[in-house]
């Protein structure tokens, strides 16, 4: 398989296949970097989308976990140098060329969940957009821990691994701009010329649906 010096990588499975050819529409309007498509277990008709919109497929139905859990190893996977994991229900509506060179060596890069935040009233960040160069440790942990104990989702497993003296260490803070959240619209808390907008939630896949069939 082919190495590739910087990569985005998505995936999906059957239940969320129905977004490809939305996303795949917003990010070549902005972006010309190879795209890597981790199947989570599509069906026969968006396998072959995925395989005419992307570089390569990395297969990773036979992993026990399931749906987003799949994730962190998808990423140990992916076979790119620099990498970016985008999360489909995500608007890209920018280059995101500039986020590559924002990576630092054995860290995850990753935009603050400022709705969590806000909420929990402790700093988390958000898993929808993910950067990193090789495969860094803490990815492999993250991979591991998932893989041992599924809570919730993998940003929560994430986030439950790192207190706030390790997320210093492994944690890269992107600007808010490639990660912003739908709630961030609600909460008015949205940045100047944002680059993903992220549609989390049965409201953004609302949304998702209202574009395509605009």
């Amino acid at each position: 398989m082919k190495l590739f010096d910087q990569a985005v990588l998505i995936g999906c499975d059957d239940k969320q296949e129905w977004m490809l050819e939305w996303w795949f529409k917003n990010y070549k309007q902005h972006n010309n970097l190879p795209v890597v498509f981790a199947d989570f277990g599509c069906t026969a008709r968006g396998l072959k989308l995925a395989k005419a919109k992307s570089k390569c497929v990395i297969d990773m139905t036979t992993l026990k976990e399931k749906g987003w859990f799949k994730k962190p190893k998808s990423m140990l996977a992916c076979p790119s140098v620099k990498t970016l994991w985008v999360d489909l229900d995500t608007e890209v509506k920018g280059s995101l060329k500039e986020t590559f060179s924002l990576f630092e060596p054995n860290k995850l890069a990753m935009v603050e969940d400022h709705p969590w935040k806000k909420r929990r009233g402790e700093l988390w960040h958000n898993s929808g957009v993910v950067g990193f160069i090789n495969k860094p440790q803490i990815l492999k942990d993250w991979a591991a821990r998932v893989e041992a104990n599924p809570q919730i989702g993998d940003q929560e497993v994430l986030h439950n691994m790192l207190s706030p003296i390790l997320k210093i260490t492994y944690i890269k803070d992107l600007p808010h701009k490639y990660n912003v959240l739908r709630i961030d619209i609600d909460d008015n808390n949205v940045p100047k010329n944002p680059v993903i907008i992220h549609w989390t939630g049965s409201k953004g896949k609302d949304e998702i649906r209202r574009q395509i069939n605009a």
